[in-house]
C-alpha cells in the first residue's frame, strides 16, 4: 500500500473510491490499523472518553493529543494520521490556532489536523492551511459543542439547519479544508453536502453517501461499553474475547498452570548447589 496524503484522499473522491479511517491512540492499535490498509487514522480527542476516562472530550488538552499522537505516529507508515485540535485549542485566535497545529506536527508528527466547526473558523482553517499544514473540516454532531447543543443529538434536521451545514462545508472548503468529516447528520443532507464540495467527505452517523467512512475502533470492536451509538456496526466481539481471557489468566494463576515449564528459564543442574 503507498503511504496515504491529502492528494490520494483528494484522488479518491475524483476516482469514487471509498476511503476508511479509524480512530487510534496508541502505536500498537496504530501499527495493526495500518497493517490492515486503512487510509487514515484520526487521533481523536475521543481518546478523553475511550482512553481517559471522561464524560466527554471537553478536557482533553494539547499535551495529551501530542502524546498520543506521537505514538500513532510511530506505529503508522502507510496511513495518513489526522490529530484532533482539541477544546479551545483554536477557539481565540487564527494565531493560537496555527502555534497548536504546529505543535501537532512538530512534536506529534502529525500530517493534517481536525477542527470542528463552519464558517466560524473559517480564519482559522485558512490561517493553518497558510502554514503549510493541511486541515480536515469537521460539521454537524461536533463533540465539542455538546453543551450547546444540549447533548449528542443528530444536527440539519431542518431545511434552514440543513442550508446552513451546506454553507458551512462550502465556506471552510474556500477556506482550504482538505476533507470534512460529518458526523451524525441525515444520510440525504450528507449526500447533499458530498455533492456540494469538491474535497472527499467522511461520514460518521452520516450515511453510505459519503466519500468515506470513519469510526471509532473500540466502538467497532465492541471494546467501549459506556454508550452504543446507533450509527456503529460491530464487526467484532473483542471486548468479551478480552475480558475471557483476562479471567483465565486469574484462573491459571491461582491454580497453578501458569506459568508451566515450557515458560520457565532453567540454569545448568549444579549451579546453585552451594546456594542457601
Amino acid at each position: 500500500m503507498k503511504k496515504q496524503t491529502v492528494a490520494t484522499f483528494r484522488a479518491a473522491k475524483q476516482a469514487g473510491t471509498k476511503l476508511a479511517m479509524l480512530t487510534a491512540y496508541d502505536y500498537s492499535t496504530a501499527k495493526l490499523v495500518d497493517e490492515a490498509g486503512i487510509e487514515g487514522i484520526l487521533v481523536g480527542d475521543s481518546l478523553g472518553m475511550t482512553m481517559l476516562g471522561y464524560d466527554d472530550t471537553l478536557p482533553v488538552t494539547m499535551d495529551d493529543m501530542v502524546h498520543h499522537t506521537r505514538a500513532v505516529t510511530r506505529g503508522a507508515e502507510h496511513a495518513l494520521v489526522v490529530a484532533d485540535m482539541p477544546f479551545m485549542s483554536y477557539h481565540l485566535s487564527p494565531a493560537q490556532a496555527v502555534e497548536n497545529a504546529g505543535r501537532l506536527v512538530k512534536e506529534g508528527g502529525a500530517q493534517a489536523v481536525k477542527i470542528e466547526g463552519g464558517a466560524q473558523f473559517a480564519s482559522e482553517i485558512q490561517a493553518i492551511t497558510r502554514a503549510s499544514i493541511p486541515v480536515m473540516g469537521h460539521l454537524g454532531l461536533t463533540p465539542q459543542s455538546i453543551n450547546a447543543f444540549g447533548g449528542f443529538k443528530v444536527q440539519g434536521k431542518t431545511t434552514q439547519a440543513a442550508q446552513r451545514l451546506v454553507d458551512d462545508a462550502r465556506a471552510i472548503e474556500a477556506a482550504g479544508a482538505f476533507s470534512i468529516v460529518l458526523e451524525c447528520i441525515p444520510s440525504e443532507l450528507a449526500a447533499i453536502i458530498t455533492e456540494a464540495v469538491d474535497v472527499p467527505t467522511i461520514g460518521i452517523g452520516s450515511g453510505a453517501g459519503c466519500d468515506g467512512q470513519i469510526l471509532v475502533y473500540q466502538d467497532m470492536l465492541g471494546m467501549y461499553g459506556n454508550m452504543a451509538p446507533k450509527f456503529v456496526r460491530r464487526f467484532a466481539e473483542v471486548g468479551d474475547m478480552m475480558k475471557t481471557a483476562f479471567a483465565d489468566y486469574r484462573t491459571a494463576v491461582q491454580d497453578g498452570s501458569f506459568p508451566a515449564p515450557e515458560h520457565t528459564f532453567a540454569a545448568p543442574s549444579g549451579t546453585f548447589d552451594g546456594v542457601n
